[in-house]
């Protein structure tokens, strides 16, 4: 994951999905901060600032990655960003408990890629699998993720093993259990010998909505043509991303974040696409970015069931469908 650079290369755009703008009108310049550093998990951003189609769409794009020391999130409240990428749906139910007029507008991932990694050959082969072994956790995993697993798959407190995001106690017990990301964990321990079990806890109903767009409400109601050409875009740009060319993208992202490497991108790209974590569920028939009432509803209920959030908590304040669900990039 990445730090804090502007990226914007004007280039060759796709036609896949009617377009707003015309030539004739100048670009409408929008900010857009990522959640962490440059990479894969980013690439259909990139994607769409590479190949122009942002462009296409009327729009000037100024990527600024995220990293541990940025917050794009207070920054997109205090109106100094125009667009935000969140993280899972907490975020969004974060600004209506806080009374933050902020709402998610698309979900780029319909899984979110949150892994539990264990040693081969172990008895490990499904979620269940992991009751009674020591589990390492962030402190952050312990008032979200862990609160669904101790509850839908009966896990208790006493196999929590504090995580600081080393996996040298992974290595060093067999028994042990990692937290992860689909994309990145994994492939550690893979270049250090050891093929894990990895399992995708979305494939085990933790269903909440990942990589969503955040946008304040002031600028919902004053421009929705903008975001509509936003999200539309930027669903064009994934769509390439993860079935076209990507080299374009790959090199925004090597360049804003030097640290990454062609492998690691590969790596993560074959596995979004083997997993659904962008294409799966509703995208299919509705399109990248896809979201619906149901769904938030379920999520939500089961965060109030966890005791996260309390059952009056204004749940349409969290995020608006009117931008999504339209079917842009199916054809």
């Amino acid at each position: 994951m990445i730090g804090r650079l502007a990226a914007v290369v004007l280039g060759l755009g796709l036609a896949c999905a009617p377009v707003v703008s015309t030539p004739a009108r100048a670009l409408d310049k929008v900010v857009f901060g990522t959640n962490w550093l440059a990479q894969a998990e980013h690439g259909g951003f990139y994607q769409a600032v590479a190949d122009g189609t942002y462009e296409k769409y009327g729009l000037e794009v100024e990527i600024r990655m995220g990293g541990p020391q940025v917050n794009h999130s207070l920054l997109l409240a205090a109106g100094r960003i125009d667009f935000n990428m969140g993280g899972e749906g907490y975020g969004a139910l974060n600004y209506v408990q806080n009374g933050i007029p902020v709402r998610a507008i698309a979900s780029i991932f319909q899984k979110e890629p949150r892994v539990m990694i264990a040693h081969p050959d172990t008895g490990v082969a499904t979620l269940a699998d992991l009751k009674g072994r020591p589990i390492l956790l962030s402190k952050d995993a312990l008032s979200t993720y862990w609160l669904w697993m101790k509850r839908t798959q009966g896990f208790t407190d006493d196999q929590i093993r504090p995580y600081n995001f080393s996996p040298a106690p992974f290595m060093a017990d067999p028994r042990m259990i990692m937290q992860g990301y689909l994309s990145s964990e994994p492939y550690t321990v893979k270049q250090a010998g050891i093929e894990p079990v990895v399992l995708l806890l979305a494939d085990y109903g933790y269903d909440t909505y990942s990589t969503t767009v955040e946008v304040k409400q002031d600028l919902i109601d004053a421009n929705p043509e903008l975001i509509q050409r936003f999200v539309d875009a930027t669903i064009i740009g994934w769509k390439t991303y993860l079935t076209g060319d990507p080299a374009a993208a790959n090199a925004l992202i090597k360049s804003a974040n030097p640290e990454m490497t062609d492998d690691q991108i590969a790596y993560a790209i074959k596995v979004m696409n083997e997993h659904g974590i962008v294409m799966s569920g509703d995208a299919e028939t509705l399109g990248i970015g896809a979201m619906t009432d149901a769904r938030w509803r379920s999520f939500f209920d089961g965060t109030v069931a966890a005791g996260i959030y309390p059952a009056d908590l204004d749940l349409k304040k969290a995020y608006d469908l009117r931008f999504v669900n339209k079917g842009v990039g199916l054809h």
